[in-house]
């Protein structure tokens, strides 16, 4: 071991060690001398590829839904800010000594179920997103807010911000302005018909490196929507609310079961300018809870079926909804009955007008020069036209005036005008009028008639006939006021609308929406004459329960019978009854149009229950106006004034949030006008006010001076004993044929 040679590297070897260091230091030189220059000349960029792969949020910020408003400015449907409550658990979990905290926080301030919080939080921990609670109000979180900037240890909960609508009068104006849900996305009515409008652009809050790589926040401001400032007069409408419900009070249940009516409408237009002061119906519904179905309760229950031809269509059933059938209906049930609530019955519902197209005919014929004012026509009660003998309600009336005809409706001297007019140039008039004709009202959903109304190609005499005095064919309420309109303001048509100004949220003015006159229907001496005759059917005809104490109005009354969908024939006992009118008589500044669906009665064909309405409502709304009183008021109706006005006096307005004013303050009430103000002391749309006595179902008003009872009604009393069977319009001939067009199920058209 001790002779052992020890190997030693050659020198040659040595020498190649030696190389192959040195290139090796210099490679790791090279290296070293390349990163630092990749560093110094491109390090920015490697520093933002790298930042760039790091997650940053980006969040909308909501925009904020225009609001509606009245004429006075007060506001029916507008937008709060609320808040999402948002729990970050891997926050919250980041440190130990944050999860206690919070959690005792949140128990103390919000109504939450903790255990399921607690498991939420501890098993997900990396959840950054769980929302137990939505639509918070600022001083429902004020409280944790408070308490997290007093304790730093309270982590992992934050607020989303978003909006919500709300409606400060609950159903007030239901079916004009419809409503919208969390999606922004409005339905029905002026929410529908103006959504692009009141909705904006969301914001967004975002991040990124600037030239310095720093991080920065950028926001994006939201484009709130716009404001909608209507012809609504809430005021007005309370008063119309107030008395279709006080109508329903009373006839609820008086017949059969159910509500007082199938449907029941008003609108209220500006004779002049087509402005809609005030429309509803009833039921109405609660704009802030659209899936209450306490407003169902007593409407007939509605149910999809396959008609002959294989198609789903919507009837109507005999069962009357009760609590009991809601609980029992499914969810597709309960939003079909829903749906057909949420119509608005003075554009939607189609039915035949009755009586109140007498005027329209006397009209045409007037225009067209095919009779004159001092034409004499003789009733003998029966007219036989095609076969068949088409009567008159009256009876025999020998002969009579113009005005006299049309005062005392009578059907015989329709038949007689259309027969002179011709079926042409009758059907060339309607469609002047705008019957079968959209009016194009700025609201969503309004029913098309054109197939609803006779052509003059198939037109029969028969059809002539009935059509004269407003049978046989459909027209909508809105079709029918704006067409009357223009009968009474000289022979202008204006296009109804419900807007007249659009502002952004800073209150400039984007677009005023003027009147439009769309076309003149007749001429200013005929639109006199119709005046004359419209007057005198309140004065001593079919429509003298109208008349509002103290105010001399004109109008003219209506009755139509519906269509059983069983025989196709026209009911007997099923009627709709109506009053179309303008006050004050002299110089037309308002018109206004009830319709009573088959109102809950034995004896349906009665037009006192449109009347009724119509007085009640003019009582109360015209002082509102400032129209003052032109006639004498009787003691009696001295003391019904008096009665009304402490009714007034007694109520209680709705409450609105603060804020429902667009200045702060409420909608007065006019000048010496006994309405109260919406939003101050005004009237209550679910007011308990008495109305003026008299003139109605269930008060002792007079028959109209001249006539018969009418067909079927044997002279004897209504409901109650109270109400004589008189003023029934319709024909009482159910054999007469029925235009194939019109719908059995009355007012189920989409």
């Amino acid at each position: 071991m001790a002779n052992r040679k020890v190997k030693k590297f050659s020198i040659k070897m040595q020498k190649k060690l030696v190389v192959l260091f040195i290139l090796l230091l210099a490679m790791f030189i090279g290296l070293a001398v390349r990163l630092v220059w990749i560093t110094r000349e491109n390090e920015t960029d490697y520093q933002k590829q790298v930042l760039s792969q790091q997650q940053y949020t980006s969040t909308a910020i909501p925009y904020r839904r225009g609001n509606i408003l009245d004429v006075k400015g007060t506001r029916l449907a507008t937008s709060e800010k609320v808040y999402n409550l948002v729990i970050d658990a891997k926050v919250m979990n980041y440190k130990s000594q944050y999860l206690e905290p919070t959690l005792k926080a949140l128990s103390e301030n919000f109504d939450l179920d903790m255990g399921e919080v607690r498991e939420h939080v501890t098993k997900n921990k990396s959840s950054s997103w769980y929302v137990p609670l939505r639509q918070l109000t600022y001083e429902e979180i004020s409280g944790f807010q408070e308490a997290q900037s007093a304790d730093s240890n309270i982590q992992g909960v934050w607020f989303e911000e978003e909006y919500r609508r709300i409606y400060p009068y609950n159903s007030l104006a239901a079916d004009v302005i419809g409503f919208s849900g969390r999606d922004n996305v409005g339905k029905y009515g002026l929410e529908e018909y103006y959504n692009d409008i009141l909705n904006g652009i969301d914001g967004r809050e975002y991040g990124y490196l600037n030239d310095d790589l720093n991080l920065e926040r950028t926001v994006k401001s939201a484009v709130d929507g716009y404001d909608l400032h209507t012809t609504i007069d809430a005021n007005l409408q309370m008063i119309v609310e107030k008395y279709l419900k006080q109508f329903d009070d009373e006839q609820k249940d008086s017949f059969t079961s159910g509500n007082g009516a199938e449907n029941t409408g008003c609108v209220m237009m500006n004779v002049n300018t087509g402005e809609v002061l005030a429309m509803a119906s009833y039921p109405p519904y609660d704009l802030n809870d659209v899936r209450n179905t306490d407003s169902l309760l007593g409407t007939r229950l509605l149910e999809e079926v396959t008609n002959a031809a294989g198609y789903t269509e919507i009837r109507k059933t005999d069962t009357i909804i009760t609590q009991e059938v809601v609980n029992g209906l499914s969810e597709e049930q309960l939003y079909v009955n829903l749906n057909y609530l949420w119509q608005n019955y003075c554009i939607t519902g189609t039915y035949e007008p009755g009586s109140t197209a007498k005027p329209f005919t006397v009209a045409a014929a007037l225009e067209d020069g095919v009779i004159a004012p001092d034409l004499n026509l003789e009733c003998n009660g029966v007219m036989e036209i095609g076969d068949y003998d088409i009567k008159c309600h009256n009876g025999p009336e020998g002969w009579l005036t113009l005005e006299q005809a049309v005062a005392n409706s009578c059907n015989v001297s329709m038949m007689k005008i259309a027969q002179a007019l011709g079926k042409d140039e009758f059907c060339e008039f309607q469609r002047i009028f705008n019957i079968g004709l959209k009016t194009n009202i700025d609201l969503a959903g309004e029913a098309r008639t054109a197939s609803l109304v006779y052509v003059a190609d198939n037109m029969g005499p028969t059809d002539l006939a009935t059509n004269s005095f407003g049978q046989n064919f459909n027209v909508t309420m809105i079709e029918m006021i704006a067409g009357f309109c223009s009968l009474i303001n000289g022979g202008y048509y204006y296009e109804p609308h419900v807007v007249n100004k659009i502002t952004n949220v800073n209150g400039a003015t984007v677009q005023n929406i003027e009147p439009r006159v769309l076309k003149q229907t007749i001429s200013e001496s005929t639109s006199e004459l119709i005046r004359q005759y419209c007057r005198a059917v309140v004065e001593y005809g079919t429509g003298k329960t109208a008349r509002p104490a103290g105010y001399m109005i004109g109008g003219k009354t209506g009755t139509a019978e519906t269509i059983d969908p069983n025989t196709h024939k026209r009911s007997e006992t099923e009627h709709v009854v109506s009053f179309i009118g303008y006050a004050p008589a002299d110089d037309p500044q308002v018109a206004i149009y009830v319709v009573v669906d088959r109102p809950n009665s034995d004896k349906q064909g009665n037009a006192r229950y449109a009347t009724k309405i119509v007085r009640n409502i003019l009582t109360e709304a015209l002082p509102y106006l400032n129209i003052f009183m032109t006639e004498e008021v009787t003691e009696e109706e001295q003391q019904e004034l008096d009665a009304l006005q402490q009714s007034i006096i007694g109520q209680y307005a709705p409450t609105a949030p603060e804020g429902s004013q667009e200045d702060g303050q409420g909608a007065e009430g006019g000048e010496g006008g006994t309405g109260e103000g919406a939003g101050g002391e005004g009237g209550d749309p679910q007011g308990s006010g008495q109305s003026p006595e008299g003139g109605s179902p269930e008060g002792n008003g007079q028959e109209p001076e001249g006539g018969s009872q009418g067909e079927g009604s044997e002279g004897g009393q209504g409901e109650g004993g109270a109400l004589p069977a008189t003023q029934g319009e319709s024909v009482p001939n159910p054999d007469i044929p029925v235009n194939p067009n019109l719908p059995t199920n009355p007012n189920m058209e989409e």
